[in-house]
């Protein structure tokens, strides 16, 4: 399981956050964190290769001092083990528009109201080999 985390930062409406990766063969799940801090949350972007639920599903959640908001769970499940992945996350005024490798597209509402978004965490059965924000 690996970890990347950038802080300071700014990320601002109409700003894009690109993620290259690989999906590790033995992946279980990971997921792209942005927000404030680890404790606000504004996107939880949380890809599992098996939930005792859904099965295969996409989670997005918001966390605002420390406790979590509702779920927002997708079905939609663009991803392979081992495979390499291309993420791209829009901040619009209204929330976060993720663009899927299958070209699908997912929209999460921004509950928090954040201004600027400066701190980003990727982390789980996902290597990074290319960040970029523009």
């Amino acid at each position: 399981m690996s970890e990347f985390e950038v802080k300071n930062m700014e990320l601002r409406v109409g700003d894009k956050l690109k993620v290259k990766g690989r999906v590790l063969e033995d992946a279980e799940r990971f997921q792209i964190d942005v927000g404030r801090d680890p404790d606000h949350l504004a996107l939880h972007f949380n890809p599992r290769f098996h939930d005792d639920t859904d099965g295969e599903v996409i989670i997005c959640n918001s966390k605002c001092d420390g406790i979590w908001g509702s779920e927002q769970r997708d079905r939609a499940f663009p991803f392979e083990k081992g495979a390499e992945v291309k993420l791209t996350m829009k901040v619009t005024g209204e929330g976060f528009e993720v663009d899927l490798p299958d070209g699908q597209e997912l929209f999460f509402p921004d509950r928090l109201g954040l201004d600027t978004l400066n701190y980003i965490r990727v982390r789980g059965h996902f290597k990074v080999t290319s960040f970029k924000f523009s």
